[in-house]
């Protein structure tokens, strides 16, 4: 009997510290489920880094798709202002018996016509003349004496062009010299 009251006076601190480490036991996962679930989400961050890889992917290749689209079609605007152009040169050249005067008109009428498909793409006439020579728009083939300042366009041989600021035939010019 004395075995048995040993039994029934077990310390209740030490009985409720054996129950709170059941409990806690019980409450926090074991090594296989934390392992389970860190695998899960590791299984989770592939499957939207594998993701998000595709969509970069697929938004690269869509890019590339456009920048060739748009340097194939850039000259399209500008080709179906030509066709204009075209249309009224032959249409002089079908002409028959034409006058000095009638292809004269025509022929400024066509220039027009260029001139205006010029101006809807931003293709700037360059004609420098009497102004101050400048190496990065202008072409220099000759040097004179002239009464001009120094490094002033003299004379124009051949007008340049500018594309959106940008040059695209620079000005063949002749410069005047400093008097010595």
């Amino acid at each position: 009997m004395q075995e048995q009251d040993k039994e029934t006076n077990i310390d209740p601190s030490a009985q409720a510290q054996a129950d709170g480490a059941e409990a806690a036991a019980d409450s926090t996962p074991s090594l296989q489920e934390q392992i389970r679930d860190a695998e899960l989400k590791a299984e989770e961050h592939h499957d939207a880094w594998l993701r998000a890889k595709a969509e970069t992917e697929n938004v690269r290749r869509r890019a590339q798709e456009d920048i060739s689209k748009a340097s194939k079609f850039a000259i399209e605007r500008f080709a179906g202002e030509l066709l204009a152009v075209k249309d009224s040169l032959e249409a002089a050249l079908a002409a028959e018996a034409p006058s000095i005067d009638s292809l004269k008109s025509g022929v400024e009428l066509t220039l027009k016509q260029m001139t205006t498909a010029f101006e809807k793409v931003k293709l700037v006439e360059v004609d420098p003349l009497g102004e101050k020579f400048d190496p990065h728009r202008h072409q220099a083939i000759s040097v004179v004496d002239s009464e001009q300042e120094p490094n002033t366009v003299v004379t124009v041989l051949q007008k340049g062009y500018l594309l959106a600021d940008r040059v695209l035939r620079p000005a063949l010019v002749i410069v005047s010299k400093a008097k010595t």
